[in-house]
């Protein structure tokens, strides 16, 4: 896991994803943060990764299958994104 790499994605989605109330869709994904930017959150169907600051991240999920999932899709954004 790499932090970087999620970070690379969650601004992606940030700068390219439609705005609905303060949240950023694209591709299946969804990233948002809090007031002060120093807590972002990157949304996948049930599941939802919290970067916060100075590193340190959380995943809360309800089926292994879906952070399966997440990992391939962020996996293919990055790849998608360093080919550029």
């Amino acid at each position: 896991m790499s932090l970087s790499k999620h970070l690379v994605v969650f601004n992606h989605v940030l700068t390219k994803g439609i705005n609905r109330d303060g949240k950023y869709y694209l591709d299946g994904l969804s990233a948002w943060h809090d007031v002060d930017g120093y807590t972002c959150y990157l949304g996948y169907q049930d599941l939802v990764m919290t970067l916060f600051f100075h590193g340190r991240f959380a995943y809360d999920y309800q089926k292994r299958l879906t952070y399966n999932d997440f990992n391939s899709l962020i996996d293919n954004c990055f790849r998608q994104l360093n080919q550029r």
